[in-house]
């Protein structure tokens, strides 16, 4: 598993605002014997060659993930990319496949990226015989068992300043957090099988499905939720924030969400982009009724108005305060990359309310609409970012750099995390996995997704 994490200020808000977004990971990695059986590591990995060193990444305001470790469990933190080969150590692995692997692992510690020595970018300044040596002992290398992961990310984006959204933002990222770690490693743990653990079914824990998870991810955001309006009943303030959580276990994707900040999949054999979570927002309700194109929706003046939200006044009586918080579940594939972002990236236009203007003043013209593409930042777009990067850094450093391009508007947070351990992408037919899908249902054709 791999994931990384940016966030910045915006440039509007460079000197004289603060960033009351607010970023939690927390990643559970487990090896065993000769890793999780039947999912060794792909003959191919990506090669993305100009990943940055782990020091040399913008790190500033990065969350410290959570550790837990013990005999058969790792975690690893970091806002660099995180992989994992479990069973052997740096000098073993270096000894059973020889020196274009010994290779490839120090390029792993200089880049964070795990590269393989035939897929090396080649060096004009070196040999070529020396890369088709290379290519030919790594074509003959054991294939590398893959950990077990599973993990939890939380991405808040709050509203009120210092003593509200900022404080707001710090609670739900970090109750939701704690409560839904366990909730990951429970899961994991249901399933010793796939290290071929033989365990009576009255040891292990109660398995959880899909709906269990669910249940847990409101669960904890309601929790956070009580929490900011106890905050604000002491404090005396309005705080509020959105949250979008994920638990990510047995190659699926647990959401639940509140607010408009937003989950994406990218999926890398198709190149597509899928919106997994809908907005809790007015803009969204009014396109999604028609009222509004989406090109008005991209800019319309009443796109910070979001429907629902954490927290409040702290008039509620914080020991039964409720919101209603929606969840799903989605497959994941080895091709597939999930991003996490605030509103930051999606309404960083500043120039919004004027185009808006415009585009109706322009009686919604094609060729105005397409103006308002150029200036905004779309879906399309992000798809195109995230496929054409060279890492998952470079990724979200470029989210980054193209929010405030475009006018850094609000404060941006992005999460990106992918998985290439998983099953790959089916050639076939796969899940609906849109949260709202582009599709005529009565059209669909039946997909069956085996563990295989």
């Amino acid at each position: 598993m791999r994931y990384t994490t940016n966030y910045d200020i915006g440039d509007r808000k460079r000197g004289q605002g603060i960033n009351e977004d607010s970023l939690s990971v927390t990643v559970f990695e487990q090896g065993h014997r000769d890793g999780y059986l039947g999912k060794t590591r792909p003959p191919r990995i990506r090669e993305r060659a100009n990943s940055p060193a782990p020091d040399e990444v913008d790190g500033e305001g990065d969350s410290e993930p959570e550790e837990s470790v013990s005999d058969d469990e790792e975690t690893d933190s970091g806002s660099a990319e995180l992989e994992a080969d479990a069973g052997a150590e740096p000098s073993d692995v270096a000894a059973a496949i020889g020196e274009a692997e010994a290779d490839a692992e120090a390029a792993v510690a200089e880049t964070g990226e795990a590269v393989g020595a035939d897929e090396r970018p080649e060096d004009p300044d070196e040999g070529g015989d020396e890369q088709a040596g290379a290519a030919d002992a790594a074509d003959e290398r054991p294939e590398m068992p893959a950990n077990r992961s599973a993990g939890v990310f939380v991405l808040a984006d709050g509203a009120g300043g210092h003593d509200a959204g900022d404080v707001a933002s710090y609670i739900a990222t970090t109750v939701v957090a704690e409560n839904l770690a366990p909730v990951a490693i429970h899961t994991a743990r249901c399933h010793p099988e796939e290290f071929d653990i033989d365990i009576s079914p009255e040891v292990l824990p109660e398995t959880l499905g899909p709906e269990d998870i669910q249940t847990g991810l409101e669960n904890a955001i309601i929790k956070a939720h009580r929490e900011i309006i106890r905050y604000a009943d002491e404090s005396g303030t309005q705080s509020y924030t959105t949250v979008v959580a994920g638990v990510y276990a047995g190659g699926q994707l647990h959401l639940g969400w509140v607010g408009d900040s937003r989950a994406y999949l990218v999926n890398e054999a198709r190149e597509e982009i899928v919106r997994l979570t809908k907005d809790h927002a007015v803009v969204e309700e009014w396109a999604e009724q028609g009222e509004i194109d989406d090109v008005e929706a991209h800019v319309h003046p009443d796109g910070n108005q979001i429907t629902r939200a954490l927290g409040g006044s702290g008039h509620e009586d914080p020991d039964h305060a409720m919101v209603e918080v929606d969840t799903r579940s989605v497959r994941l594939f080895a091709e597939d990359t999930v991003l996490a972002t605030s509103d930051g990236l999606i309404d960083a236009q500043t120039d919004a309310p004027e185009l808006y203007e415009e585009y109706i003043g322009a009686d919604r013209s094609e060729e105005m609409a397409e103006t308002v593409r150029e200036a905004v930042v779309t879906d399309e777009e992000i798809r195109d970012v995230l496929l054409s990067a060279d890492s998952l850094d470079d990724a979200a450093t470029e989210y980054v750099t193209l929010s405030n391009e475009r006018g850094g508007k609000d404060n941006i947070s992005v999460l990106l995390f992918e998985d290439e351990t998983l099953p790959p992408t089916p050639t076939g037919g796969v899940p609906v996995r849109a949260a709202d899908p582009d599709v005529d249902l009565s059209e669909r054709d039946t997909v069956i997704i085996t563990e295989d």
